[in-house]
């Protein structure tokens, strides 16, 4: 029910956010007209006059609009307090045959939605906000060392269990880490559309809370993150402060993260702001639209590079591993497409004064690398 109602919350806020891009259509066109009636002094005073009271219109017809929104929006909220708040919704299990199901595609959906809107969620109170959570899955003896899994942009936890390791859809890095390694998977849930650093600060005290109620005391801690969560987790170490978990931490590896930024994420900054230059209805929407991604998009076009002020921790051995679209790791296709999403130089690291083990796995997409047995091979030597 709470996610039935965040969505509603949502959808209203989508009509206020289209209004939005009506009104800056209309007031692009209007600029527009202007520029070449205001050369033709016999028209120019009354066409101007003419627009103000267009744009006065305009406002008023869209204010009209978004006022009977909002009454709506507050009408159904009343329905939606006297339903209550209905059962909680449990958690997908992490099996790759989970996938295509109606539980997995609201999962996604969510995953989504908190990539591309999760400040504003946050900001707004939705309850499809993920906030931070960590999770235990499986039914494993909890032992003294454990693996943080964080999952990357738009995703949840159940990311992890993508595709099937070897077949057997219960096999993804977590069980197998388990497994292989003795480590309990703990799994991080969180919205990946609020700054990486507000979520590795969440981080940081959900893992100080997990060491002080673990039922034997904590020895060892590996933080094993994917794409954005490689950033989250640094970050998550760079605030750990004099917290009780960081000198537990013994390892951070890294799946694909831009340490230095995506190409991808560059992209739409330099687009919004090639739009923004051009004053015509379809580009100053564009425009718009590319203005509201969230901030955890925004901060994967610079990553964590060293000026970022996210050193590296003594004691932690950090080993970034990274995928290419090619199998040769070190062909020159892979020296500029990388993963498909993430370079190469920035899947391996913030740069060169940074202590770190590097691997390149070829043949390996971004989406890819959390089931791929090859990078598996690598995480398990990593960690053990």
């Amino acid at each position: 029910m709470d996610r039935w109602r965040g969505l509603a919350t949502l959808v209203h806020d989508l009509v206020d956010a289209t209004t939005e891009l009506i009104g800056e259509g209309h007031a692009s066109i209007g600029r527009n007209v202007l520029r070449v009636t205001d050369r033709i002094p016999a028209i120019a005073a009354p066409v101007r006059e003419a627009d103000e009271v267009r744009g006065a219109a305009t406002d008023a017809t869209l204010g009209v609009v978004r006022a009977v929104n909002r009454l709506v929006e507050r009408i159904a909220g009343v329905a939606w307090d006297r339903a209550g708040g209905g059962p909680a919704v449990p958690d997908l299990p992490l099996r790759a045959d989970a996938a295509g199901s109606p539980a997995w595609t609201a999962d996604a959906l969510v995953g989504a939605l908190n990539g591309f809107a999760g400040d504003h969620l946050h900001a707004t109170g939705n309850a499809l906000d993920l906030g931070m959570r960590l999770r235990i899955e499986h039914a494993v003896p909890l032992t003294a060392r454990i693996a943080v899994l964080v999952h990357g942009l738009s995703a949840t936890e159940w990311s992890w269990a993508l595709e099937a390791v070897g077949g057997d859809p219960d096999a993804h890095f977590g069980t197998m880490l388990a497994r292989d390694a003795g480590v309990v998977p703990v799994y991080a849930r969180y919205n990946t559309g609020r700054p990486v650093a507000v979520n590795g600060r969440l981080l940081a005290g959900a893992l100080e809370e997990l060491v002080r109620t673990w039922p034997v005391p904590v020895e060892a801690i590996a933080i094993i993150g994917h794409s954005m969560g490689g950033l989250v987790g640094r970050s998550a170490c760079a605030q750990g402060g004099d917290s009780t978990w960081l000198p537990r931490v013994r390892q951070v590896v890294t799946l694909g993260t831009p340490h230095q930024g995506a190409p991808l994420a560059r992209l739409a900054e330099v687009v919004e702001q090639a739009l923004s230059a051009v004053d015509l209805p379809a580009t100053r929407i564009g425009a718009k639209i590319l203005a509201g991604r969230s901030a955890g998009i925004r901060d994967l076009e610079r990553g964590l590079p060293e000026e970022a002020g996210v050193p590296a921790i003594e004691g932690i051995r950090y080993t970034f591993l990274g995928g290419t679209l090619t199998a040769d790791p070190d062909h020159v296709a892979a020296r500029v497409l990388g993963d498909g999403m993430v370079s190469r130089a920035s899947a391996a690291g913030p740069g060169a004064g940074f202590p770190r083990e590097v691997g390149r796995i070829g043949g390996v997409a971004h989406y890819r690398i959390q089931c791929d047995p090859g990078v598996y091979a690598r995480l398990l030597e990593a960690v053990s």
